[in-house]
């Protein structure tokens, strides 16, 4: 008897699933599908059931998305013609696939059809714990056909990442025909996109949208460097005060929340992959590159709030990319302009530069970017340069050594390998485009970001496989972790383009949301770190008994802003150095206090023999008030003026971290930071040690 009903309930399923399909079938199909015609279409599936992917369980929501799979080997993202439950009680599922968890333990099947096809998904929850059952079958491996159904020529387009920030000499904040054709021409499988191009929210949404429905048969990675403090590209986003200020709050928890913000705001434009974060260990303070843009000098530091951070960003479904490796902190040249060298052995580096590295590959990073730098104790290989026939070493970014050996091989990771921009001068004036991608290629990499003449580059790339210089298994394992990451993140081409209004009006909610500045405020106020108070100089009385003067160049006009709301009765002298005016001096003299700021990213710019520390240390000798200096973005300032009254680190010249700063002299905001980094004087002595940092 319950054999004949269990058959029963079968055959009702199977009679009431063919109906489904029947009713379905006879409606219209999508746009882009019938223009292909559906004989080419070889099957539906959610993308959830492909082996690589990993659905993301966020706020009680799966998403969920449908493609097609076509004869020839590449997918699609199609619009399911419905979706559906079998248990509503443990989940359900809307139109466009978003499926919400209920408050009930059990298993559901989620199904989706396109009236042709049919597919599902299981997920079973079980007190509070959900677990995706994928389904099984030569169906579901659509990363090995593709790439098995590839030219040669699609292979290299899906490792060539360029950057369109001007064309024709204009920025390119809308795609042209030009650009357009490009895309197709080389079947790029990404772009790079930079602060001239995203310009306002409606724009950006508009411009990666048109780059999406520009791309030939994958969805393309779009990727920007959205760091945070003084690499933020989004000129409508929010501008966070970046990672060395997270460094001095010591705060995991809020570092996460950034992060997570970050890839709010980029989720919500189409950009899906954040160059970011830098995981370079600062420990060098005549560093002219890094800074602030790392967490601090402690690895442990950097590698618990830089963990930190990928998770909150890849919890948006927004790819990361740790950088720069095997670590560019503790060098003194910039790698855009010359070639580093970083002189340790395996030993120190797996101690310090490699750390945070190795510990972010555990947690799951998506990607690695290379540094242009060397290490000849892991790299003793030899090049000519193209520039002037000297004998060179091999940089990270080209090496085999370094890229597959060390970091494939020996530290175990299996995501994606990008380059450093390869026209940067310590790439571009030694080896020349063609041969770098080449080597890059050989050495490892997956992405060529940024090649010096998309043309020749990819010219250059096809002869050397055709040659045999680069072998056709070496292309399909970049080809393979480039689609894996894609169908990781969900990054897909549409069969039909969409709603631009929609994406618009979503993006507008997030980028630069109430919320956001909210949090950035957060930040600045508990990075700001009080490194010196002698005589209890701060925090400054609130009363207008006296005029406050604010000096400084770079920035001061911000800074005075900020004083300005706080203390009406102030006023800004703007001064390169190296002395004031008498005038100017008249008015230092007869200050309530005098505040300074400075800007500083390079060696020389902080010597006390340049033109604006002579005139801070003019200040500080003539004033008889209280001198506050505030450095303006790098923390070392004080080396430089060291008989200052107090001084603050603010590590960022945003709006947030001035007000920040100018909150805490005037005692609205108690100082709570920590240094991130030592601080030595001119012998080479600690000054203020790592961790050191005042309250009131």
């Amino acid at each position: 008897m319950f054999v004949k009903k269990k058959k029963s309930l079968v055959l009702y399923a199977l009679i009431c699933l063919l109906a489904v399909s029947a009713f379905f079938g006879s409606q219209a199909r999508p746009a882009q599908a019938a223009s292909k015609g559906t004989n080419e279409i070889k099957s539906l599936i959610i993308s959830g059931n492909i082996p690589q992917a990993q659905p993301l369980v966020q706020d009680n929501k799966i998403q969920l998305h449908a493609l097609h799979v076509y004869k020839k080997g590449y997918f699609m993202e199609t619009k399911a013609r419905t979706w559906w439950s079998s248990n509503k009680n443990v989940a359900s599922v809307d139109r466009n696939g978003l499926v919400t968890l209920k408050d009930h333990s059990g298993k559901t099947f989620i199904y989706t059809t396109d009236g042709r096809t049919t597919d599902r998904i299981a997920i079973q929850v079980n007190h509070g714990q959900t677990t995706i059952q994928k389904q099984k079958g030569k169906k579901y491996d659509v990363i090995p056909q593709a790439i098995n159904k590839m030219s040669m020529e699609e292979k290299v387009g899906q490792m060539l990442m360029p950057d369109f920030r001007t064309f024709n000499g204009k920025n390119v904040t809308e795609l042209t025909p030009e650009i357009k054709a490009l895309v197709k021409k080389y079947h790029l499988g990404g772009v790079i996109l930079f602060r001239e191009n995203v310009v306002t929210t409606d724009q950006t949404t508009k411009l990666v949208a048109d780059y999406q429905a520009a791309a030939e048969k994958q969805g393309l990675l779009i990727s920007i460097d959205q760091e945070g403090g003084i690499v933020t590209r989004l000129q409508s986003g929010t501008d966070f005060p970046g990672n060395m200020a997270l460094g001095a709050t010591r705060s995991a928890e809020l570092s996460e929340k950034v992060g997570k913000a970050i890839g709010e705001e980029l989720s919500a434009l189409g950009i899906n992959f954040n160059l970011a974060p830098s995981l370079d260990v600062n420990n060098n303070p005549d560093n002219p590159v890094i800074g602030t843009r790392s967490f601090g000098e402690d690895p442990k530091l950097v590698s618990e709030l830089g963990i930190a951070y990928i998770k909150g960003l890849q919890s948006t479904n927004t790819a990361g990319s740790a950088k720069h490796f095997p670590g560019h902190g503790d060098t003194a040249v910039d790698s855009h302009l010359g070639l580093p060298e970083v002189p340790y052995d395996l030993d120190r580096l797996k101690k310090v530069e490699l750390y945070p590295f190795q510990q972010a590959m555990n947690a799951g990073i998506d990607a690695i970017m290379t540094a242009h730098v060397t290490f000849p104790k892991i790299e003793p290989g030899t090049a000519i340069s193209k520039k002037d026939g000297s004998v060179i070493a091999i940089p990270a970014t080209l090496s085999h050594k370094v890229l597959t050996e060390l970091m494939r091989d020996d530290m175990g990771f299996k995501g994606v390998i990008t380059t450093d921009a390869l026209n940067m001068q310590a790439i571009a004036d030694h080896f020349g485009a063609v041969d770098a991608a080449i080597r890059a290629v050989n050495a490892g990499t997956d992405i060529v970001l940024m090649p010096v003449g998309l043309e020749s580059v990819a010219n250059g790339l096809y002869d050397a496989v055709n040659k045999g210089e680069i072998t056709q298994e070496r292309l399909n394992q970049s080809v393979e972790r480039l689609l894996t990451l894609k169908v990781k993140r969900s990054i897909f081409k549409q069969e039909r383009p969409q709603d631009i209004g929609q994406l618009i009006e979503n993006a507008e909610k997030v980028v630069g949301s109430p919320e956001h500045k909210a949090l950035e405020k957060e930040a600045a106020n508990k990075s700001i770190t009080l490194v010196k108070n002698d005589g209890n100089a701060l925090p400054l009385a609130k009363e207008d008994n006296g005029q406050v003067v604010v000096i400084g160049n770079t920035y001061v006009e911000d800074l005075a802003a900020q004083v300005k709301r706080v203390y009406p009765n102030s006023v800004m002298i703007k001064s390169a150095g190296p002395s004031l005016t008498p005038a100017q001096l008249a008015l230092v003299k007869n200050a309530k206090a005098v505040i300074v700021g400075t800007y500083t990213s390079t060696l020389s710019a902080r010597s006390p023999e340049s033109a604006q520390m002579k005139l801070v240390n003019q200040v500080i000798n003539e004033s008889t008030a209280p001198v506050i200096g505030i450095g303006t973005r790098n923390p070392y300032d004080i080396m430089a003026y060291p008989n200052v009254d107090a001084y603050l680190a603010q590590y960022n010249f945003k709006t947030a971290s001035f007000a920040a700063s100018v909150d805490t002299i005037f005692g609205l905001n108690q100082p709570t930071g920590k240094l991130p980094v030592t601080i030595y004087d001119s012998n080479k002595e600690v000054l203020y040690p790592f961790g050191h940092g005042l309250s009131y």
